[in-house]
């Protein structure tokens, strides 16, 4: 063996990470709910959402690389510009 990993090593072990992860933290839940503490599932739950809105919070979503396929693509403003006229119609409703 030359002790270099594989991409596939790589990913089974983080699948297996991830796997026994999902194992132990649905394990917590089933005994919380089990022993009724419920109030404890409530605090969990709202760590949980407020790491998670932290997180989508801090990602860079306006910075990220566009796609050629984005690039082409001419947004509504820069049809207007370019002198394109859009098939749509903003028809008011009654």
């Amino acid at each position: 063996m030359n002790g270099k990993t594989t991409l596939a090593g790589n990913r089974r072990r983080r699948k297996t990470i991830t796997a026994l992860w999902v194992a132990a933290l649905s394990f917590g839940v089933i005994l919380l709910i089990y022993w009724e503490m419920t109030a404890i599932l409530y605090i969990l739950a709202t760590l949980g959402v407020t790491a998670l809105l932290i997180i989508v919070a801090k990602s860079d979503l306006a910075h990220t690389e566009k796609t050629t396929s984005q690039l082409s693509s001419p947004g509504p403003a820069q049809a207007i510009t370019n002198g394109m006229v859009s098939s749509q119609r903003n028809t008011p409703s009654a």
